[in-house]
Protein backbone atom coordinates (compact mmCIF):
# COMPACT_ATOMS: atom_id res chain seq x y z
CA UNK A 1 0.00 0.00 0.00
CA UNK A 2 1.19 3.53 -0.80
CA UNK A 3 -0.16 7.00 -0.13
CA UNK A 4 -2.58 8.32 -2.78
CA UNK A 5 -0.74 10.52 -5.27
CA UNK A 6 -0.88 14.29 -5.03
CA UNK A 7 -0.52 16.00 -8.41
CA UNK A 8 -1.30 19.52 -7.15
CA UNK A 9 2.27 20.38 -8.14
CA UNK A 10 2.61 18.82 -11.59
CA UNK A 11 5.76 16.66 -11.83
CA UNK A 12 7.87 17.65 -14.85
CA UNK A 13 10.18 14.83 -15.91
CA UNK A 14 13.34 15.37 -17.95
CA UNK A 15 15.43 13.04 -20.08
CA UNK A 16 18.23 13.63 -22.53
CA UNK A 17 16.01 14.77 -25.40
CA UNK A 18 12.56 15.05 -23.85
CA UNK A 19 10.59 17.08 -21.35
CA UNK A 20 7.46 15.42 -19.99
CA UNK A 21 5.18 18.19 -18.83
CA UNK A 22 1.58 19.22 -18.33
CA UNK A 23 -0.38 19.42 -21.60
CA UNK A 24 -1.71 22.91 -22.29
CA UNK A 25 -4.11 24.55 -24.73
CA UNK A 26 -1.22 25.73 -26.93
CA UNK A 27 -0.36 22.05 -27.58
CA UNK A 28 -3.73 21.33 -29.21
CA UNK A 29 -2.50 21.46 -32.82
CA UNK A 30 0.41 19.09 -32.07
CA UNK A 31 -1.89 16.70 -30.22
CA UNK A 32 -4.41 16.76 -33.04
CA UNK A 33 -1.73 15.44 -35.42
CA UNK A 34 -1.53 12.09 -33.65
CA UNK A 35 -5.02 11.88 -32.11
CA UNK A 36 -6.49 12.23 -35.61
CA UNK A 37 -4.13 9.74 -37.30
CA UNK A 38 -5.76 6.32 -37.93
CA UNK A 39 -2.36 4.61 -37.96
CA UNK A 40 -1.37 6.03 -34.57
CA UNK A 41 -4.80 5.33 -33.06
CA UNK A 42 -5.41 1.89 -34.57
CA UNK A 43 -4.61 0.12 -31.28
CA UNK A 44 -6.05 2.76 -28.95
CA UNK A 45 -9.79 2.27 -28.37
CA UNK A 46 -10.71 5.93 -28.50
CA UNK A 47 -12.51 7.94 -31.21
CA UNK A 48 -10.31 9.83 -33.67
CA UNK A 49 -10.08 13.54 -33.00
CA UNK A 50 -11.30 15.53 -35.99
CA UNK A 51 -10.81 19.10 -34.77
CA UNK A 52 -9.09 21.33 -32.25
CA UNK A 53 -12.41 21.30 -30.35
CA UNK A 54 -12.11 17.52 -29.91
CA UNK A 55 -8.61 17.98 -28.51
CA UNK A 56 -9.84 20.65 -26.11
CA UNK A 57 -12.46 18.22 -24.78
CA UNK A 58 -9.66 15.66 -24.32
CA UNK A 59 -7.50 18.22 -22.48
CA UNK A 60 -10.40 19.15 -20.20
CA UNK A 61 -11.03 15.48 -19.31
CA UNK A 62 -7.34 15.10 -18.50
CA UNK A 63 -7.42 18.16 -16.24
CA UNK A 64 -10.49 16.87 -14.37
CA UNK A 65 -8.81 13.50 -13.74
CA UNK A 66 -5.61 15.23 -12.64
CA UNK A 67 -7.50 17.44 -10.17
CA UNK A 68 -8.95 14.27 -8.61
CA UNK A 69 -5.48 12.63 -8.54
CA UNK A 70 -6.96 9.73 -10.54
CA UNK A 71 -4.52 9.81 -13.45
CA UNK A 72 -1.75 11.92 -14.91
CA UNK A 73 -1.00 12.65 -18.56
CA UNK A 74 2.29 14.10 -19.72
CA UNK A 75 2.85 15.83 -23.03
CA UNK A 76 6.07 14.44 -24.54
CA UNK A 77 7.93 17.56 -25.66
CA UNK A 78 10.96 17.41 -27.96
CA UNK A 79 13.26 19.80 -26.09
CA UNK A 80 15.06 21.15 -29.14
CA UNK A 81 11.90 22.60 -30.73
CA UNK A 82 9.21 22.54 -28.04
CA UNK A 83 7.06 20.33 -30.27
CA UNK A 84 4.70 17.92 -28.53
CA UNK A 85 5.35 14.58 -30.24
CA UNK A 86 3.21 12.28 -28.09
CA UNK A 87 1.63 11.57 -24.73
CA UNK A 88 2.43 9.20 -21.88
CA UNK A 89 0.13 8.58 -18.93
CA UNK A 90 -0.42 6.77 -15.70
CA UNK A 91 -4.05 5.91 -16.40
CA UNK A 92 -4.88 3.76 -13.40
CA UNK A 93 -3.19 4.34 -10.05
CA UNK A 94 -4.16 1.91 -7.29
CA UNK A 95 -2.57 3.03 -3.98
CA UNK A 96 -4.05 0.04 -2.14
CA UNK A 97 -2.05 -2.28 -4.41
CA UNK A 98 0.96 0.04 -4.94
CA UNK A 99 0.34 -0.43 -8.68
CA UNK A 100 -0.14 1.84 -11.67
CA UNK A 101 -0.90 1.36 -15.37
CA UNK A 102 1.06 3.15 -18.09
CA UNK A 103 -0.15 4.08 -21.58
CA UNK A 104 1.44 6.06 -24.41
CA UNK A 105 1.03 7.30 -27.98
CA UNK A 106 3.38 8.97 -30.44
CA UNK A 107 3.04 11.06 -33.57
CA UNK A 108 3.86 8.99 -36.68
CA UNK A 109 6.58 11.37 -37.86
CA UNK A 110 8.51 10.51 -34.68
CA UNK A 111 8.30 6.73 -34.84
CA UNK A 112 11.47 4.65 -34.38
CA UNK A 113 13.61 7.36 -32.79
CA UNK A 114 13.64 5.86 -29.30
CA UNK A 115 11.18 8.46 -27.99
CA UNK A 116 8.68 6.07 -26.37
CA UNK A 117 11.62 4.20 -24.87
CA UNK A 118 13.06 7.38 -23.36
CA UNK A 119 9.67 8.57 -22.09
CA UNK A 120 8.81 5.18 -20.59
CA UNK A 121 12.11 5.09 -18.74
CA UNK A 122 11.40 8.50 -17.19
CA UNK A 123 7.87 7.53 -16.15
CA UNK A 124 8.96 4.15 -14.76
CA UNK A 125 11.61 5.93 -12.65
CA UNK A 126 8.95 8.33 -11.38
CA UNK A 127 6.51 5.51 -10.70
CA UNK A 128 8.95 3.40 -8.70
CA UNK A 129 11.11 6.06 -7.05
CA UNK A 130 8.63 8.88 -6.36
CA UNK A 131 5.21 7.24 -6.18
CA UNK A 132 6.90 4.19 -4.58
CA UNK A 133 4.85 1.72 -6.58
CA UNK A 134 5.53 -1.99 -6.25
CA UNK A 135 4.48 -2.78 -9.83
CA UNK A 136 3.70 -1.17 -13.15
CA UNK A 137 1.19 -2.54 -15.66
CA UNK A 138 0.63 -2.00 -19.38
CA UNK A 139 -2.38 -3.30 -21.34
CA UNK A 140 -2.05 -3.36 -25.12
CA UNK A 141 -3.96 -4.59 -28.14
CA UNK A 142 -2.61 -8.06 -28.95
CA UNK A 143 -1.78 -6.96 -32.51
CA UNK A 144 0.40 -4.06 -31.37
CA UNK A 145 3.76 -5.73 -31.90
CA UNK A 146 5.79 -2.51 -31.63
CA UNK A 147 4.39 -1.77 -28.19
CA UNK A 148 4.94 -5.36 -27.06
CA UNK A 149 8.57 -5.10 -28.18
CA UNK A 150 9.06 -1.86 -26.27
CA UNK A 151 7.65 -3.36 -23.07
CA UNK A 152 9.71 -6.54 -23.33
CA UNK A 153 12.81 -4.40 -23.91
CA UNK A 154 12.24 -2.86 -20.48
CA UNK A 155 11.72 -6.20 -18.78
CA UNK A 156 7.91 -6.24 -18.68
CA UNK A 157 6.54 -9.78 -18.57
CA UNK A 158 3.40 -10.97 -20.30
CA UNK A 159 1.02 -11.71 -17.42
CA UNK A 160 -2.15 -12.54 -19.33
CA UNK A 161 -3.59 -12.86 -22.83
CA UNK A 162 -7.32 -12.23 -23.03
CA UNK A 163 -9.34 -13.36 -26.02
CA UNK A 164 -11.94 -10.88 -27.29
CA UNK A 165 -12.11 -9.16 -23.91
CA UNK A 166 -13.03 -5.71 -25.19
CA UNK A 167 -15.41 -4.46 -27.85
CA UNK A 168 -14.54 -1.41 -29.89
CA UNK A 169 -15.64 -0.12 -33.28
CA UNK A 170 -17.96 -3.12 -33.78
CA UNK A 171 -15.12 -5.64 -33.26
CA UNK A 172 -14.12 -7.81 -30.31
CA UNK A 173 -10.38 -7.37 -29.71
CA UNK A 174 -7.76 -9.38 -27.83
CA UNK A 175 -5.48 -7.79 -25.23
CA UNK A 176 -2.17 -8.61 -23.59
CA UNK A 177 -1.45 -7.54 -20.00
CA UNK A 178 2.20 -6.88 -19.18
CA UNK A 179 3.67 -6.30 -15.73
CA UNK A 180 6.91 -5.10 -14.20
CA UNK A 181 7.93 -5.29 -10.53
CA UNK A 182 10.05 -2.62 -8.89
CA UNK A 183 12.83 -5.11 -8.17
CA UNK A 184 12.83 -6.16 -11.83
CA UNK A 185 13.04 -2.52 -12.90
CA UNK A 186 16.00 -1.89 -10.59
CA UNK A 187 17.78 -4.83 -12.19
CA UNK A 188 17.04 -3.39 -15.65
CA UNK A 189 17.64 0.27 -14.78
CA UNK A 190 20.84 0.36 -16.80
CA UNK A 191 18.96 -0.61 -20.00
CA UNK A 192 19.79 1.83 -22.78
CA UNK A 193 16.99 3.17 -25.00
CA UNK A 194 16.48 1.27 -28.25
CA UNK A 195 15.10 2.55 -31.51
CA UNK A 196 11.58 1.40 -30.64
Amino acid sequence: MILPPDFSEFPVLESTRLRLRRPIEADAADILLFRSDPEVMQYIPRPLATSISDVMVFLNIMEESLAKNERINWAIEWKETGTVVGMISLVKILPEHARAEVGYSLSKAWFRRGICSEALEAVANYCFNTLLCHSLEAIIDAENEASAGLLRHFGFRQEAYFLEDFFYDRVFRNSIHFGLLKREWLEKSSVSPSKL
